[in-house]
């Protein structure tokens, strides 16, 4: 089958998986435009950080925690580890610039 054959959903053999009348594969261009919201991401990211940061120590430090187990202290501080994680993440992709390798995005 030649690459034209391909492109005309006439000529196309019929596939099972994909219900009648609908389009087969990609059926715009929304891939090469998909952005990803760097900038909500960054500060929800700096927001996580700084409230499971603030718990954490709230917690770790008290001379008796709620429940008397430390558990949720630690739990808070690995999600705080994990959103600073994420500030590095979206800060090297926000420097790298929107058309960086991807096809811009982000």
């Amino acid at each position: 089958m030649t690459p034209d054959e391909r492109r005309d959903p006439t000529t196309r053999p019929v596939d099972p998986s994909v219900p009648a009348g609908q389009p087969r594969g990609r059926t715009g261009d929304e891939p090469r435009t998909a952005r990803s919201p760097l900038t909500l991401r960054l500060l929800l990211a700096a927001f996580g950080a700084l409230v499971c940061a603030a718990f954490a120590a709230l917690w770790l430090t008290a001379d008796e925690p709620p429940g008397g187990s430390k558990g949720p202290g630690i739990v808070l501080l690995g999600l705080a580890v994990v959103a600073v994680v994420d500030l590095v993440v979206v800060l090297r992709r926000l420097r790298r610039g929107r058309g960086g390798r991807g096809g811009g995005q982000g």
